[in-house]
């Protein structure tokens, strides 16, 4: 462990940015969503026909879970807000820890790290602390915000929140031990929350309690913030935390640095041409993408239906609704553009991290053979864009068709509702290429910078979901490419905005590839 304070002040230098902004927009999305359940809610008697309403909507629970208490406004806003809290922090643990110790391994830093009078743990050590400090400060702040609600229910909510993501965070450490790239291993943990909210989901509309238990998020929400506390489900967490970091260690004596318990395997003895060569790394994670978008969009099609009964019962939900991204149309529509205007957010998390990886390989020190032979810096790098901008449009059709057919057939119209909702999807395309785009330009120009492009993310984010809770001036909220895209399916849609987003991104892509033709490339 020799070295871990000096590691551990060196990540929280490289993080001094990412870390505050991660933190405040978790607190920030637990504030508005609290001020918006006080406005909507503030009759005793309108908290208790949502919760019955709710009760009565397998949908529903399944998106946000039970509600424990209705009578209070702290029930209310940890019911509402838990499951994007909790999500949030756990792709932070899993983000940040990856980056400073499978990241750094793969990098050869961790190497030459290791050379100098530091523990064969200190790297992990510091990681893991690191995090745990970040999700307890976020755990912490939340508390702050929601004391005025009852300070006992607003610390269990925050410690759920910290309690997440050092679960996470042990997991993604371990995942660090299994694989020798950090792209399987991010691979591996965003899964993990991925499925550890599919279980969350389906315990919780069936009303299986079992399965519900199954799920890390589902223990978040068992704490019971504000509903009578359960004290030992936040010790669960922390438990299973510290035994994931435990096993991690265990699993780190048994191999080599650089190096992962499970094999990686060889590529094909001879080279390939043109697309072939980026198409090998990135199928493995556009499938991937490929299956969860079309899963989540079935999903979304599933419910869609049941929300017209919902607000017909309750016009609260249909204010709630359209005061988070829906305008006009029919409720039905608002559902769906709300639902696939996030797919869209996540889809520019894809369009990112699939360009970005032209930077992870020129810092794995696997760009510079390649481009040491005839092949072109432009050719090179235009393969990852091919794949990153083909890719983002191929995962929000997958959406778009899971939740056309899903709808339709329990409407009775797959052939009108299929193409609807297909092009609905596929429109939010252009604003995550402005994405992909930015992050090429960051590449090329500033590479030390790419981690902007994930700011931005954030920034499309916030503005997106909160700008009009927190009441944001619409010049500011115009910021986000995503501003301009029309509220589809139900608005008007003119050719205008796609064609200024395409040349946009088109425009970023062209200086990106230029700025990187004009400088050297970085070593590892």
């Amino acid at each position: 462990m020799t070295g871990t304070l000096a590691l551990l002040w060196l990540a929280l230098r490289r993080d001094r940015v990412m870390l505050p902004v991660w933190v405040a927009v978790v607190v920030a999305v637990v504030i508005a969503t609290a001020s918006a359940i006080a406005e909507l809610y503030d009759d005793p008697a309108q908290r208790l026909l949502l919760d019955s309403t709710v009760a009565a909507n397998p949908a529903l629970v399944a998106m946000t879970g039970p509600i424990f208490d209705p009578t209070s406004l702290g029930g209310l806003t940890a019911w509402r807000v838990c499951g994007v809290a909790t999500v949030l922090v756990a792709l932070m643990s899993v983000i940040l820890v990856i980056r400073h110790t499978r990241a750094e391994e793969e990098s050869g830093r961790a190497e030459l790290v290791g050379s100098a009078v530091v523990g064969r743990h200190a790297l992990p050590a510091a990681a893991v602390i690191l995090v745990a400090a970040a999700d307890l400060a976020a755990g912490l702040a939340v508390t702050a915000a929601l004391a005025g609600l009852g300070l006992q229910g607003a610390f269990a909510f925050g410690m759920s929140i910290a309690g997440t993501g050092w679960l996470f965070a042990g997991l993604a450490v371990l995942a660090a031990q299994l694989t020798q790239h950090a792209h399987t291993a991010s691979a591996i943990g965003h899964a993990s929350v991925g499925v550890a909210f599919v279980l969350r989901a389906a315990g919780d509309a069936s009303g299986l309690e079992w399965l519900s238990w199954t799920s890390p998020l589902g223990w978040a929400q068992r704490v019971r913030p504000f509903a009578g506390e359960q004290w030992w489900v936040l010790g669960l967490l922390a438990a299973v935390a510290l035994g994931l970091v435990g096993a991690a260690v265990l699993l780190a004596r048994r191999r080599d640095l650089g190096a992962g318990l499970l094999p990686a395997r060889r590529g094909p003895a001879a080279a390939a041409r043109h697309l072939a060569p980026a198409w090998r790394m990135h199928r493995a994670t556009l499938l991937g993408w490929t299956i969860a978008f079309a899963a989540v969009g079935t999903l979304f099609g599933l419910l869609a239906q049941s929300i017209t009964a919902l607000v017909t019962d309750n016009p609260q939900i249909a204010e709630l609704l359209a005061r988070l991204g829906g305008d006009e149309g029919t409720l039905v529509d608002t559902f769906f553009a709300t639902e696939l205007g996030l797919l869209g957010l996540v889809a520019g998390g894809y369009a990112v991290d699939a360009t970005l990886r032209l930077r992870a390989e020129e810092q794995a020190g696997r760009a510079e053979p390649v481009l040491a032979t005839a092949v072109p810096r432009w050719r090179w790098a235009a393969g990852h864009l091919a794949l990153a901008l083909a890719g983002t449009t191929l995962i929000l059709a997958a959406g778009g068709l899971g939740a056309g057919l899903a709808h339709g057939l329990r409407v009775g119209d797959v052939s009108g509702q299929l193409p609807r909702l297909l092009a609905a999807a596929l429109a939010q395309a252009p604003a995550a290429w402005v994405l992909a785009g930015l992050a090429m330009l960051l590449f090329g120009a500033l590479p030390r910078l790419t981690g902007l492009a994930w700011a931005a993310l954030l920034a499309c984010v916030l503005l997106g979901e909160l700008g009009q809770l927190l009441q944001i001036d619409e010049a500011i909220r115009r910021v986000s490419p995503y501003e301009h895209l029309p509220s589809l399916p139900g608005a008007g849609a003119g050719a205008a905005p796609f064609l200024w987003l395409g040349a946009v991104a088109a425009a970023l892509v062209a200086a990106g590839l230029l700025a990187f033709r004009r400088r050297d490339l970085t070593g590892p």
